[in-house]
């Protein structure tokens, strides 16, 4: 993949009798909402927008409520209600919901003068915990959630490693060689940005990915020995004894004893397929796995319960996006902490943060600001990786970027802004301070820019950049 559509969301609500206008953002990948092999990325891009569309359709009808919280589960609702007599992926259903939703909580706190940590402590947004966990009965989201300024203002980047990511520059051929003064093999990477947390992908065939985790355990024990990382499954096993025979032939590896402790290893993502991760079937399978790692699901939190099931099947806990939804985040990280309070001899629960390619001006500066304020430390991050900075912008957002976030974005050696990752860690204080991560409203930057209405944005303005 060369190149990903990213799209701009502006609304227009009326928050008390003010108008107030929001924005939020995101690229649009394909191969994730919907992991169908034999769709053309037009037919994935169609239906992407296709939920989009209709959760702003359905935004516009929907009567005044009450809160935030009220409108968005009244949108959600009805999104997934479409969703079901469609028969449309549950987490294509969300992310349509979850632009609206953002692009609200951004408006909200501009029209209140707040920030998105002081509105959460406050519960300014309304979020009613037992409408989605009942356990959490007349508590809030500051029962459980770390108060505005208690943690530092900082996030530790967890550097995904692809399936064919190269390990050393070596590895990287004359012709696959990146002439563009970012770094490309992860060994250049941890030099460059000093990461020593990571994600790897498994591939799934057992021979392949030991030679690849013989071969990182290696780089890391020399570059970085105080690493850790999570794996993630990519949904590659169909039943939680395929993932326990592979899972036991790995640990027999001798090159892999000390990469595989307790001291490197954080978890597992999602090891089986969505289809079957959250069946029945799966808690007398992992109960019988007494030594298993802990795992997580991604994929498979498809719904508002999904976290609820997981837990009760036996997971360590699940992931949070922006674009799975950010209420529903808020809800689960509650309900993790609720559970661990009223059990503190079980595991620790565990909610990752996730989300390979995010990128700024605004979708991945409110996706820091949601992680932080949720108490998550450690966020997979790559846009900075596969994307030089903020160079597909224009020059306009660069300079207004650089101006109100230079935390977080400094210049390369061609004066393009990117993400400045030092020590592995982003500074994000400029962040928390804005309204829900941007300083800036983009339209107000570019007041020459087209915003199309809904009824009329096309599958061809996203393939030919217009949008």
């Amino acid at each position: 993949m060369n190149e990903v559509p990213h799209l701009f969301l502006r609304a227009e609500l009326e928050i008390d009798g003010q108008p107030a206008i929001g924005i939020s953002a995101d690229g649009l990948p394909p191969k994730w909402f919907t992991k169908v092999a034999e769709d053309t990325p037009e037919e994935e891009l169609s239906g992407i927008l296709e939920s989009i569309t209709h959760a702003a359709r359905t935004a516009e009808i929907i009567a005044t409520q009450d809160s935030l919280f009220d409108f968005w589960k009244e949108l959600y609702h009805q999104q997934i209600e479409w969703a079901h007599q469609n028969d449309i992926a549950p987490l294509l259903a969300q992310f349509g919901v979850s632009l609206i939703e953002r692009a609200m909580i951004d408006a909200f706190c501009r029209a209140k003068d707040t920030t998105f940590a002081q509105a959460l402590a406050q519960n300014r947004f309304g979020i009613r915990l037992d409408q989605l966990h009942p356990e959490l009965d007349s508590r809030s989201p500051a029962d459980y959630l770390p108060a505005p300024n208690s943690q530092a203002a900082t996030l530790i980047t967890r550097h995904t490693i692809g399936l064919s990511d190269p390990i050393r520059a070596s590895d990287i051929s004359e012709a696959a060689r990146a002439d563009d003064g970012l770094p490309q093999a992860l060994e250049d990477c941890i030099q460059t940005y000093w990461v020593n947390w990571f994600k790897i992908k498994l591939c799934g065939d057992l021979q392949t990915d030991l030679e690849r985790m013989a071969a990182l355990a290696e780089l890391f024990a020399q570059q970085v020995p105080t690493y850790h990382f999570t794996l993630d499954g990519n949904e590659q096993f169909k039943t939680i004894e395929a993932f326990h025979a592979y899972w036991d032939q790995c640990l027999a590896d001798p090159r892999l004893d000390d990469f595989f402790s307790p001291a490197h290893l954080l978890f597992v993502e999602q090891p089986l397929h969505r289809d079957q991760a959250l069946a029945d079937h799966v808690a007398a399978d992992l109960t019988s796995w007494s030594e298993s790692p802990p795992l997580i699901i991604d994929e498979s939190d498809s719904s508002l319960q999904s976290c609820a099931r997981a837990l009760k099947l036996g997971y360590a806990g699940t992931s949070h996006k922006n674009c799975k939804g950010i209420f529903k985040s808020i809800a689960n990280a509650c309900l993790l902490k609720h559970r661990a309070q009223h059990d503190p001899t079980a595991a620790l629960p565990i909610l990752s943060g996730e989300d390979l390619v995010n990128i700024g001006p605004v979708a991945l500066l409110q996706d820091l600001t949601v992680m932080h304020a949720l108490g998550i430390k450690h966020v997979e991050r790559n846009g900075h990786h596969y994307m030089r900075g903020l160079s597909a912008f224009p020059q306009e957002v660069q300079a207004q970027t650089l101006q109100d976030h230079a935390d977080l974005y400094q210049t390369d050696q061609e004066n393009i802004p990117c993400v400045h990752i030092k020590g592995g860690k982003v500074n994000i204080q400029s962040l928390l301070d804005a309204p829900f991560g941007t300083a800036f409203r983009i339209d107000q930057v570019m007041p020459d820019w087209t915003w199309l209405s809904v009824n009329e944005i096309k599958v061809s303005h996203l393939l030919n950049g217009s949008v």
